[in-house]
């Protein structure tokens, strides 16, 4: 995520617009999850989400793998680590790419 909204995002000025927390999932469900409200939230229009995978958690290491994934990686245009009011190290913003018309 680069420029003025990665700044905004840094300090926690900006609020992301959707946010999805996968405690408690496993991961074939918590990668399944993702893809539903991603393409949703791209559907959607928005372009700055949140997703919770917790610090520790398994999940946080799959994460940027799954969003190169080739179900992923044509919404998906740059990830960063979420502010502390956000979950800081336990969650990740992720910007959504501009939906083409149609």
């Amino acid at each position: 995520i680069g420029g003025h909204r990665a700044a905004h995002l840094s300090k926690g000025r900006l609020e992301p617009e959707a946010k999805l927390d996968l405690h408690g999932y496993r991961q074939e469900a918590a990668y399944r999850a993702l893809q539903r409200f991603l393409m949703s939230a791209h559907g959607m229009g928005q372009r700055v989400v949140l997703v919770v995978t917790g610090k520790l958690a398994p999940l946080r290491e799959c994460f940027p793998r799954w969003l190169s994934e080739a179900e992923l990686q044509n919404l998906v245009a740059g990830i960063s680590a979420a502010h502390a009011r956000h979950g800081g190290d336990g969650a990740f913003y992720v910007a959504l790419k501009k939906q083409r018309p149609r």
